[in-house]
Formats: structure tokens, sequence, C-alpha cells
């Protein structure tokens, strides 16, 4: 027997994605000591970004400043935001939509630009264990996943500054999305890259905790990324490197080359057909096809 709800579909409607367990996630994640602080779990919100920035903000009621370790998550997400303010959207519980609150006190601000890259490293190691799913790291802040042997985009990461000495990361990651659902053809997921678990509880538990142990890595080596291994770490998973790209400069300049290296401050480091090297350190990156 079908139940019918005059209201619209429940939120069981769809078995095939059921909702995350905010409890368990609680009870895996929130412990003595630990980063996470708090874990809240909304049905829907414009943007966890957004959100979190609000709430971490000098202005935010004293009693309702966000603690470092905060972490939001969203069901769905009706205005996800990418780079360059591009919209990210897709079905209720299709993936995991989350930003986190850290306030690395201790790292010099100048390095704070790596925190997306870290991300993106945690979060291709947290996939790894509990996807079985290969996330290789388009530069700055791409995951890509392999679907039918080739690379596609299942996923972002947005860094945004919160208040005098806070960051909002936030990540978006399409798990369950089937190929009729994506946003763009170009697009993938976890599903579409034949994951070995697409539970999202179980997902954005490893991630979590990867990026628990990555950040303090990172903050405890004040932030260098070479003591932390962040450098080296990102760069062997970076699909970019080695790559022929187009990088889109600001002031509509573009430049060709061979990607090279990931320099000390996160930038990419972009060599010309005319010899010059240049590190570029914000822009979209196009990966040209091998000729």
């Amino acid at each position: 027997m079908t139940p019918h709800h005059a209201s619209g579909p429940s939120r069981w409607s769809d078995l095939d994605r059921p909702p995350l367990n905010a409890t368990a996630l609680r009870r895996g994640l929130l412990h003595e000591g630990g980063l996470w602080t708090s874990v809240d779990v909304v049905q829907r919100t414009g943007s966890t970004n957004s959100d979190l920035v609000a709430r971490a903000g000098s202005g935010a009621a004293a009693s309702g400043r966000a603690e470092e370790g905060a972490v939001l998550v969203a069901e769905e997400q009706t205005a996800g935001r990418g780079r360059l303010d591009r919209r990210w959207t897709a079905p209720p519980r299709s993936g995991l939509f989350f930003s986190v609150l850290l306030r690395p006190a201790e790292v010099p601000l100048e390095r704070w630009g790596w925190l997306p890259l870290l991300t993106g490293v945690a979060v291709a190691t947290g996939l790894s264990r509990a996807a079985g799913v290969d996330t290789a790291l388009k530069w700055p802040n791409d995951l890509l996943v392999t679907v039918g042997g080739e690379e596609r985009k299942a996923g972002g990461i947005l860094a945004e500054r919160a208040g005098e000495d806070g960051v909002v990361v936030g990540v978006g990651l399409n798990v369950t999305l089937r190929a009729d659902e994506l946003p763009v053809p170009q697009a993938g997921s976890l599903a579409l890259a034949d994951a070995v678990s697409t539970d999202r509880d179980t997902l954005l538990r490893s991630v979590l905790r990867s990026l628990e142990t990555w950040y303090g890595r990172w903050r405890s080596a004040g932030g260098d990324p070479v003591t932390s291994t962040l450098q080296e770490t990102y760069a062997a998973g970076c699909a970019t490197l080695g790559r022929q790209v187009r990088a889109e400069l600001p002031g509509d300049r573009a430049l060709v080359g061979e990607a090279v290296a990931i320099d000390g401050d996160g930038r990419l480091v972009i060599a010309t057909a005319e010899g010059a090297r240049e590190a570029v350190g914000a822009g979209d990156i196009v990966h040209l096809r091998p000729v």
C-alpha cells in the first residue's frame, strides 16, 4: 500500500536517499578535545556558507556566535554557490552540502589561502577511504571523479572570511546524482563513479575526521605547507599538474602553458611556451586536452 501525502512527498518518499542521522553524526564526531563542537542538519537553506558566516561574525549575538568547529549541513541548498558566484543546485538528499567554521589563530594570515586546498586533500582522503573512489583535485578547489574513463567534476570547495578571525569552508559534493539529474553533462557523482558506498552519514563522518586530522597537522606546523606535508600531498593528488592548461585571469587576460608546480603560497605555477613562469593565485583553469 502506498501512503498518499496531500502535502507533497514525505521525507521517506525517496528511499534511495534517506535523510542524514544528525544524532549519530554528533555521536561519531563530537568528543572532548576534538575540533568539531556542534553539528546541525537543516532540511533546506539558501547556502550553508552564508548561514555560517552570519553566525560566525562579530555582529552575531554574543551568546549565538558560532564556535570554531561548528558544522552546518543542509539536505538541500537552494542558492549554493561555487567560485565566481556560480549557482550549485541538486535534488534534496542527493549530495553532501556542508560548511565548517575554522579560527586558525596561530597561523599567519598569509597562509590561510591554503585552507581550501587543505580541505580538498581532506575530502579526497576521506572519500578514498569511505567510498573507495579515487578523487583527483583540479586546482584550486574542484573535486574530480572518473566516469567512463573521463574526468568529471563531482564537487567543489568555497572558502570565505568570517569576521576578523574566522574562515568558513563550504563543500558541495554530488553523491547519488543519476545521469539524468546532472546540472551539466560534464558533471559527475560518486554513484556514477561506481562508489562502493553512497551512505552519506558514513561519507560525511569520514570526510570530517580527515579534515580534523589535516587541519590539526597544518595548525601545529603554524600553517607551514612543507612541514605539514600539505604541499606535497596536494601536488600528488592534483590532476592539473603536468597538464596543458589555460588560465582565465582577472582583467580578461588568459595564460596558456603547462602547469608545473604548486608554490609555497598554494598558487599554480604555469610555464609558457616562451619559457616564462607565472604563478597564478586566482582564476579559472581549463584543462586542455592533450594534442
